[in-house]
């Protein structure tokens, strides 16, 4: 892992399509804003670890759970009733 010392208003490349740089720092929390290509994905850690997670849970999830669970719910469409017209 490099670490490197960035003050505000600096900012640092990766390759030579992306700039990081640091545009505010206060107390613990640091402020970055990154310029990339549109192809280039930019997400949190905390986020791809959540979508990982949710991802394995579903996994574990099999057909006939889904199923039951669908039909322990109350049904949404209406119903109609004798003599009831038909638009």
């Amino acid at each position: 892992m490099l670490v490197m010392r960035r003050r505000a208003g600096e900012s640092f490349l990766l390759g030579e399509e992306i700039e990081v740089q640091v545009l505010q720092v206060a107390g613990t929390r640091v402020k970055l804003g990154i310029i990339a290509p549109p192809s280039v994905v930019i997400v949190r850690r905390e986020v791809q670890i959540t979508q990982d997670e949710n991802r394995t849970a579903a996994r574990s999830v099999t057909p006939g759970a889904v199923r039951s669970l669908l039909e322990s719910l109350p049904s949404t469409t209406p119903r109609r009733t004798r003599g009831a017209s038909r638009l």
